[in-house]
């Protein structure tokens, strides 16, 4: 399989996070593909419409996307626990997490556009106001309902990769809850963490 990947993407690395956890890694060739929504890839477009990554092609499969659908691909290739929970509230809870995770990446994504990457005299304040609140509201409901205890799964995975990306990008911090700070310096000690890290800047044109 080949993942088209970012190395500054939040959504592609947890995707590889993931198949780093489920054991599936050595599956894939990874290659690196600049994306923005002023910068078009006609390679990553071919395979996706959206024009995003990450892609998973497969052999005799149609090209995957997105990292929700391309994590719930994954997780029907190994033979370990499950990182998306089957059922109950298990599986819930880790879908809950993994939702708040990409819509924090997601408004820490807007918030650079109103703060760095749009031309100044285009930024909206309020919009970025906006952004600012929905990215501190989701630390403050991720320091309480973050589970140290729980068995893996794709929700820890989303966040801790949000969490990283957010402090990557130098976007308003989350340490100053004490419970998510404690989880997150722990989680990102995982060999999966360290093998992908996050490096290089994004390319608007």
């Amino acid at each position: 399989m080949i993942l088209y990947y970012q190395t500054h993407s939040p959504f592609a690395r947890k995707a590889l996070v993931f198949a780093q956890e489920a054991g599936i890694v050595d599956w894939l060739e990874v290659i690196h593909h600049e994306t923005s929504p002023t910068l078009r890839n006609a390679r990553v477009y071919a395979e996706n419409p959206l024009g995003k990554v990450p892609v998973l092609l497969r052999d005799g499969g149609g090209p995957i996307f997105d990292s929700d659908v391309i994590c719930a691909y994954f997780d029907t290739l190994h033979d370990g626990a499950k990182l998306i929970p089957e059922a109950g509230e298990a599986r819930w809870r880790a879908l809950r997490l993994q939702a708040v995770a990409q819509g924090l990446a997601q408004a820490g994504i807007g918030l650079r556009w109103e703060t760095e990457r749009r031309p100044e005299h285009l930024r909206y304040q309020p919009l970025a106001e906006g952004y600012s609140d929905k990215i501190e509201a989701s630390y403050d409901w991720l320091e309480g309902a973050i589970d140290a205890d729980a068995p893996l799964n794709v929700g820890h995975i989303a966040v801790a990769t949000a969490l990283s990306w957010m402090a990557f990008r130098e976007l308003p911090s989350f340490r100053g809850r004490a419970r998510l700070t404690a989880w997150f310096d722990a989680f990102e000690q995982r060999p999966s963490m360290l093998a992908t890290p996050l490096s290089g800047e994004t390319h608007d044109r």
